[in-house]
């Protein structure tokens, strides 16, 4: 039989004591430092600070907006993935085409004595909605500058904000509702109205789109909402914010705050406060998922970021100046900015994790600018000034690196504000803030 060895053994060629080290030889070695930072973090420290991001400062393209309203509860400003920018000037809705520059006519209300007081593009078409001040809500095709329908009325009062989620057009009125449509139906009548607000709605926006891609989607349920509800599923949350200095954020799948109560230790079919900051609603689809209280004045400014899911930005009016973050999962608070100024409009990068808001009304700052955000620390990267009025309207081009304002100046001015995508594809996050809303 083969003896019993020893496979793989290791033994080392030399068992005797270390040479000695000569590191002591070296003049600049720490044992002879006098400082009491190690030599390391002394290098890390003498690097050089990464420098900031260059920001033009000055716009690249000025358009005259005549009629332009000076109004902080009107939406009249947006840009469709399509290219084209869609502006409402007193009674008439222009289309600025980018790439060639074109201008055309889409509608002139004033044959019935009616204003523009909001539109919106649809999320991916040629697609148009305007509201007006008496609350009828029109529906056109921009290629062919043609009406598809009309919803007369569709509120009693001024519908001062729209957004679309796939075929379902929600619009916020001075008559304090919310309603929703979906287009493809023949009738007129809302399929759901929610009554959240004691004041006039002048901020919507939906989560669904181009936000919302990292780090799941909101809500686990699979299935669709059932008849009448063409929506996005995956993201089916909508912020809406008041003169009533309130921020509510719906769920069109129904409440879900019979488990999110549960979590905070609130009972079922109770309204109470949490940490001062909101109200869980737990029975009924009609009642806000959530409702914020903090700010302390109108909430017009409300934006989604697209990098991490949940999060929702929104800014206050005159008497408040913040901006603050919210875990829509959860109801709590992640952030607050002081910004020194009224907020007029939010909306996040595309191509980094940085925030444009846009201001009016200051007491203490300079009044009427455009400022730029790095998202999670608040620092400023840029801040942009031209407008010589509040600058009330804010959109951004479908690549995500310019973005155009408007203000009571009666101007629209263009400006280079993000870096262009790396690859082809959207950057990331890197800041780990995902974690801290799961």
């Amino acid at each position: 039989m083969p003896t019993r060895r020893r496979i793989f053994h290791y033994t080392s060629p030399f068992s005797g004591p270390p040479a000695p080290t000569r590191r002591l030889d070296t003049p600049t070695d720490e044992a002879y430092s006098m400082s009491p930072v190690r030599a390391s973090s002394r290098q890390l420290v003498e690097s050089p600070r990464r420098q900031p991001r260059a920001v033009c400062k000055t716009p690249y393209r000025v358009l005259d907006a005549p009629d332009l309203a000076d109004d902080f509860y009107l939406n009249l400003v947006d840009w469709s993935t399509t290219n084209i920018l869609g502006v409402g000037l007193g009674a008439r809705v222009y289309l600025w085409t980018a790439f060639n520059a074109a201008v055309a006519k889409l509608c002139d209300l004033s044959n019935v004595g009616d204003t523009v007081s909001s539109v919106a593009w649809v999320q991916k078409g040629t697609i148009l909605a305007v509201g007006t001040l008496s609350g009828r809500l029109h529906i056109y095709d921009a290629p062919s500058l043609s009406l598809i329908r009309s919803y007369n009325p569709a509120h009693s009062r001024r519908i001062g904000a729209l957004s679309w989620n796939a075929d379902v057009l929600s619009s916020g009125s001075r008559d304090r509702m919310v309603h929703h449509r979906d287009v493809r139906e023949a009738g007129t009548h809302p399929f759901r109205c929610y009554a959240g607000h004691k004041h006039e709605v002048c901020g919507l926006r939906w989560s669904t789109g181009s936000g919302n891609t990292a780090g799941g989607s909101i809500g686990t349920g699979g299935g669709g909402l059932g008849p009448g509800f063409g929506v996005h599923t995956a993201g089916a949350m909508l912020a809406s914010g008041g003169n009533d200095n309130k921020v509510c954020v719906w769920d069109l799948r129904g409440s879900r705050c019979s488990s999110a109560s549960a979590a905070i230790g609130v009972s079922p079919g109770t309204v109470r406060a949490h940490s001062g900051s909101l109200s869980a609603f737990a029975d009924g689809g009609d009642l806000p998922l959530w409702k914020f209280h903090d700010h302390t004045a109108a909430v017009k400014a409300l934006a989604w970021d697209p990098h991490v899911s949940g999060v929702l930005a929104s800014g206050g009016g005159t008497q408040d100046k913040h901006i603050r973050f919210w875990n829509t999962y959860n109801g709590s608070i992640l952030n607050q900015l002081d910004t020194g100024s009224q907020v007029c409009n939010l909306i996040w990068s595309l191509t980094s994790h940085e925030l444009v808001s846009t201001h009016g009304f200051s007491s203490t700052t300079a009044e009427n600018q455009i400022c730029i955000w790095r998202y999670p620390s608040l620092s400023m990267v840029a801040t942009l000034t031209g407008h010589t009025h509040r600058v009330l309207y804010l959109t951004m081009s479908p690549e995500g690196e310019t973005i155009v304002t408007g203000a009571g100046d009666e101007t629209l001015r263009f400006w280079n504000a993000f870096p262009r995508k790396e690859n082809g594809e959207r950057k990331e996050s890197r800041s780990g803030w995902a974690r801290l809303i799961r």
